[in-house]
Formats: structure tokens, C-alpha cells, sequence
């Protein structure tokens, strides 16, 4: 994280421009006044409560922008989504598709709603989608499972550290009953441990049924924490309920390599003509380039070779109440594009971390609930068709870029949708 020599003078002097070092010096020194007032209520959504926050707010800002009449008819819905609550912050919607899934859950053509402000994303990915459709649609094959926590736990040598360990191998069962007694659907199915001195993490994987399962991995690994520190022979000096060992929230090679949340792959096939008609270029261009994208992002020490997962991620999850953090880790994955013997384009992409849920969560607030009911996935046996729906979008929008940017049109498609009906 280094910044050149030309670059952190020219930055100086621009500082220096406007101010002395003395200046900007005061600038950042504590300011020891009283701060502004608390926010009141904390988790309370009532009108009263939400009117107490209103009133310390600047008075030049419109309460109906945030605060609209559905939006206070609808307010103890928020309840158990936020605190501190003020009002819903409205995103354009678009839809894409149709998308045809032919997957182990998902069946179906399916329009998938996607909240973003960045023009020319729902285009792009509706354009793959329905070229998608155009051929049968995409397999997808969800493969994998699991949502993990990190404990760690610390011990003055490695004499203990040992000693813990091996009481720890005898009693996997009694920690799983512990952690799986607090929950309906969630399951502890694998428990690894590893050694760094003498620490300990363990990572605890669960299956959560049809929710994304975070909530229910932290709840569920406390107990089992709970009950380790209470049972074993060895008293750690210090135990952890999370030690940034999971992967959560982001990136990771450990995530890459096996699962967290949904392991989903999806691949099509497109005929050379189709590609030509469709795309406006060629097999041959686009595997090309694949070959070029995928040097440069080894080059760049990418985490995985894709080219804009992130982009249909987090529309989809910000309209349908999934965790938008956690688009860190799940736009992580692999796209594979080649050409058949029979001169056919083929495309593949796999993401292993599609934190994804259908019940929980954001999923139960009227805007998200809706758009996952327009796709047929709200609610309870829908979590896992919702994941394979999620890479088919993936393989969407990686199709429809990387056309674009063969066929010269990716700068010109941004400055028509973007930018050219308002400048």
C-alpha cells in the first residue's frame, strides 16, 4: 500500500494551496466540545419514537423522501431490521430476463428484479439472460453447502493447547447438540480445527435450511463456545466467538476452495451464429479474450477470474433482502469460456459463497418479499433455487460484458444509458 513519490508531492502541494501546515494540522486534532445529540428510541420503531429522531435532524432535509405515507403505515414491519429508524431509502427496480433456469431446484423461466442506480446493468444482463433463454436455457447445479464461524481460543503453551485438542476430538457430538439446540433448521455438519502456536481456531459449518444463516451460525457457535469453555479439562486463557478465520464478509482463498453459504456452477451452450447475431461478434473473439481477462487477473492477484459478479449481486440481493455486505465474499468466483468441437461457444461460471436466503432476514420486509414472490421464491423451500437463479444471472452478465467489449460496444452502451439522455 505504497503511494510514489510524484504522486504523494503533487498531492502535498495541493493540500498546501489552500492551507498552511499549521492548518491542516488543527484539522485533525480532537475537538473536545459536546457533540451533537444522541440519537433516542435506539431499536424502538414507533411514531413517537420516530419523531424524537426527526427533530434532530436538519430541517432543510424533506421528511417525505424518506418518511412517505407507506412507509409509516408500514413501520413496525422494520422492527426487527434496523435501529435508530428514520425512514426507507427508495431504489429503481428493473427486471431481468427472461431467465430460463434448468437447475436441480430452480425450473422455470424466471424475471429477476434487480435494485441499482447504475445504468446500463439491468440492459446488460437482460441481454444475456434472454440470449440464455434463447438456447434452452442454463444447467445450474447447486453443490455445496455450508455457513461457517471462527472461535479461537488462546492457552499458555502448546502442552495445553494439546491437551485441549485431544479432549475436544472426544466430544464433537456433545458440541453439536449444543449449538443445534438452539435452532430449528440450522445443523452442524463439519467442525475443523487449526493450530497457529499455541491458539486454536476452530471452524464450525452448518446447513441452515432455506436462510442465508448467519444469524443462526453465530447464535448456535455461541452456545457451542458456551458449553466448551464450561466442559473441558484445559481452561483456555482466552476464547473468541468469531477469529476473522471464516471468511465472512469477505474475500478469501478458504472460501474459494470449498464453500461458504451455497456452492452453485452453471453453464450454457450458444451457437456460433447466435453469438454473431446476438452479440455481434464472434466464438472466437470472446474466448479470446477470456484468455486475456484471465492473465490479467492473475496479474492483478484476483481472487478467483470473473468479470462482473458483483455488479448482479448486489442489485439482486438489495431487491430481495438478502445481506448486500456480503458481496464481498460471494462475488468470489471462476467464468470459463471455450469453444466446442462443434464450434459452439461454452460458458461456465461457479461461485462458491452465494449467501442466500429466502426466509430470514431482509427477506421478510414488504419491497424485498415482493420481488422475491414476482420471481416464485419467497418463503420456505425456495433457498437453494434462489442460489442456482443467482449464478444463472452471474452467467448472464459475463456472457453479455464480454460480448460487449468484443464487439466495441461496452464504452458506447454506458455513454447512450448512462450518460447521453441527460448531458
Amino acid at each position: 500500500m505504497t503511494t510514489g513519490y510524484r504522486r504523494a508531492a503533487d498531492y502535498l502541494s495541493s493540500l498546501l494551496a489552500e492551507s498552511d501546515l499549521d492548518e491542516l494540522a488543527a484539522r485533525l486534532r480532537p475537538d473536545t466540545g459536546p457533540p451533537s445529540p444522541h440519537v433516542p428510541g435506539a431499536a424502538l420503531v414507533t411514531p413517537e419514537a420516530v419523531e424524537r429522531r426527526w427533530q434532530i435532524l436538519p430541517p432543510s432535509i424533506e421528511r417525505e423522501d424518506l418518511l412517505d405515507a407507506r412507509t409509516r403505515q408500514q413501520m413496525a414491519l422494520y422492527g426487527h431490521n434496523i435501529e435508530n429508524f428514520i425512514g426507507t431509502v427508495k431504489l429503481p427496480v428493473g427486471i431481468a430476463g427472461p431467465l430460463r433456469v434448468r437447475g436441480l431446484f430452480a425450473q422455470g423461466d424466471f424475471y429477476v428484479p434487480l435494485a441499482t442506480t447504475e445504468a446500463a446493468l439491468v440492459a446488460s444482463y437482460s441481454r444475456g439472460a434472454m440470449l440464455i433463454s434463447e438456447v434452452g436455457g442454463a444447467s445450474a447445479m447447486l453443490l455445496n453447502e455450508g455457513v461457517s464461524r471462527s472461535p479461537a481460543f488462546a492457552f499458555a503453551s502448546l502442552e495445553e493447547l494439546g491437551r485441549f485438542v485431544a479432549w475436544l476430538l472426544g466430544e464433537q457430538e456433545s458440541i453439536r447438540q449444543a449449538a443445534e439446540a438452539t435452532t430449528r433448521f440450522g445443523r452442524l455438519v463439519d467442525l475443523r480445527i487449526s493450530i497457529e502456536g499455541n491458539h486454536v481456531y476452530l471452524v464450525l459449518v452448518y446447513t441452515t435450511g432455506d436462510a442465508a444463516g448467519q444469524n443462526m451460525a453465530t447464535i448456535a457457535t455461541e452456545a457451542a463456545v458456551a458449553w466448551i469453555r464450561e466442559h473441558t479439562p484445559v481452561p483456555p486463557r482466552a476464547a473468541y466467538i468469531e477469529a476473522n478465520f471464516s471468511g465472512d464478509k469477505k474475500a478469501s482463498v478458504q472460501s474459494l476452495q470449498s464453500v461458504r453459504g451455497r456452492k452453485v456452477t452453471a453453464e450454457v451452450r450458444i451457437p456460433a451464429e447466435l453469438v454473431r447475431r446476438r452479440l455481434h461478434t464472434s466464438v472466437e473473439a470472446m474466448v479470446d479474450y477470456g484468455r486475456f481477462a484471465t492473465v490479467g487477473g492473475v496479474m492483478s492477484g484476483t481472487l478467483g477470474i470473473e468479470g462482473h459478479y458483483a455488479n448482479g449481486l448486489a442489485a439482486m440481493f438489495i431487491a430481495c433482502g438478502q445481506d448486500a455486505a456480503c458481496v464481498a465474499e460471494a462475488a468470489v468466483g471462476n467464468t470459463r469460456m471455450e469453444m466446442t468441437g462443434e464450434g459452439e461457444l461454452y460458458v461456465s461460471v461457479t461461485l462458491p459463497n452465494l449467501i442466500v436466503g429466502s426466509v430470514g432476514g431482509g427477506t421478510r420486509l414488504p419491497s424485498q418479499q415482493a420481488c422475491l414472490g414476482l420471481m416464485g421464491l419467497a418463503g420456505t423451500g425456495h433457498g437453494r433455487a434462489l442460489a442456482e437463479v443467482a449464478a444463472a444471472l452471474c452467467l448472464a452478465g459475463e456472457i453479455s460484458i464480454v460480448g460487449a467489449i468484443c464487439a466495441g460496444e461496452f464504452t458506447r452502451a454506458h455513454a447512450r444509458l448512462a450518460r447521453g439522455a441527460r448531458e
